[in-house]
């Protein structure tokens, strides 16, 4: 954690650790189900696959956030903060794929942009000193939003309740971008790990629901 205005209390520390202990359990539990759910599709290799991706992608994002904030090892700081930050983009990449996957062929060019994309990002936070703060958060919005403007296919191949929820934690993790930067809030960084937290269960619903109506319809 880190806060150019002052320090963070004991109470925002222990708050934040609640939410980030609740997120590692309920990944850990869940993400083995998209897993195991696409493998019962016939000939689902590459669903499984996809599930896979997701699943790790989720547990990856929610694992460095977790190292990241609870640290208190200073030599660690500037290596976790940098693992943190380039786990959001894979995960970003990595929520789209099995959608990407269902959907077929048509989605692939916007699969791959997605993809390189997230290797760009984590590309500039392995390799440049700077923070980049400004450059991280737009390339973090323009990926999650980008299937509005250029993968229409994923989006009419999905249930109206899935795209409902894509949509709601699109909005969940734009509206908590507000309460991450307000650093002179108490309590900003649990409250920003809360709307993670609930956009991230929302994709997730919304994978399981896609998943689990494509091996039915199989």
């Amino acid at each position: 954690m880190s806060r150019r205005n002052g320090v963070y209390t004991q109470a925002e520390r222990r708050s934040d650790a609640i939410v980030h202990w609740t997120g590692l359990v309920l990944g850990l539990t869940a993400a083995p189900v998209i897993v195991w759910l696409a493998l019962r599709a016939p000939d689902g290799t590459t669903l499984v696959a996809a599930a896979a991706i997701y699943a790790a992608s989720l547990v990856a994002m929610l694992g460095a956030s977790a190292a990241y904030h609870m640290s208190r090892a200073p030599a660690w700081r500037d290596r976790l903060r940098r693992l943190d930050q380039s786990a959001i983009y894979v995960k970003i990449a990595g929520a789209y794929t099995p959608f990407a996957v269902m959907t077929g062929p048509e989605a692939m060019p916007f699969l791959g942009g997605l993809w390189a994309a997230a290797l760009v990002g984590v590309g500039l936070k392995v390799l440049t000193a700077r923070q980049l703060f400004g450059v991280t958060l737009a390339l973090y919005l323009g990926m999650g939003w980008a299937a509005l403007a250029v993968g229409g296919p994923i989006f009419e191949r999905m249930t109206p309740e899935s795209f409902r929820l894509v949509l709601a934690a699109g909005s969940l993790y734009t509206a908590g971008v507000v309460f991450l930067v307000w650093e002179r809030l108490p309590h900003h960084y649990t409250i920003w790990h809360v709307f993670v937290l609930a956009a991230s269960l929302f994709v997730y619903a919304a994978v399981l629901m896609e998943v689990a109506g494509f091996v039915a319809s199989a």
